[in-house]
């Protein structure tokens, strides 16, 4: 088995870094962590600490991405209609197995810290690399009629937020066994799906038609 190169090392040691430290975490100390002399090193490879924030990010897109992709034709094929609790799994499921699978050991707890990023924040997802993830936004708003869009963007919004802290959350339990897994994926996408289809009161509705 190869290796891994350095600009493998710097993205996982920033990982690491931001997860525990924050997104202004020193550059140097990153390089340090990555075992690279040159403390330019994250310079070199990324551009900016933005860049590395980005490639941190993307670094997993691929197969996220791919994944979600597979478990949204299969819905389609069941033809089962669309639903809150059916686009929240497609969406989520995947971030529970890809990023550790491919060698990450804090991408949860690095989206926590680094969320309000631009880059993890506000994807454009119109671009390619993002086309199931705005598939499945657009259908969780089209499947939440009996809110108001400002409502319906508002808790999608809040949705991601709360979604990269139980993911950050389930690193840091690190259940043992296949079941325990299960059930806490199986209550975190519950409490996602909750926070969506919760009833609003019908002056906050009245309200948000204004």
């Amino acid at each position: 088995m190869n290796s891994p190169d350095a600009r493998e090392l710097i993205l996982l040691a920033g990982e690491r870094a931001i997860a525990e430290r924050g997104p202004d975490v020193a550059l140097r100390d990153i390089a340090v962590a990555a075992g690279q002399r040159n403390n330019s090193a994250v310079h070199y490879h990324f551009g900016s600490r933005d860049g590395l924030i980005a490639a941190i990010l993307e670094r997993h897109q691929p197969a996220l991405e791919a994944r979600r992709t597979e478990l949204l034709a299969a819905h389609e094929a069941s033809g089962a209609p669309d639903s809150v609790a059916a686009l929240v799994g497609i969406l989520m499921r995947p971030m529970f197995g890809i990023p550790y699978a491919e060698g990450s050991t804090h991408y949860g707890r690095f989206l926590e810290q680094a969320r309000a990023h631009p880059a993890v924040g506000g994807p454009d997802l119109h671009e390619k690399r993002w086309h199931a993830t705005r598939v499945l936004i657009d259908r969780l708003y089209r499947v939440m009629p009996e809110l108001t869009p400002a409502l319906r963007r508002y808790r999608l919004r809040a949705m991601s937020t709360v979604m990269f802290a139980l993911l950050a959350d389930y690193e840091r339990q690190n259940p043992r066994t296949a079941a325990e897994r299960i059930d806490v994926q199986d209550n975190i996408i519950a409490m996602l799906v909750g926070l969506l289809t919760e009833p609003v009161p019908a002056a906050t509705v009245a309200r948000t038609r204004r």
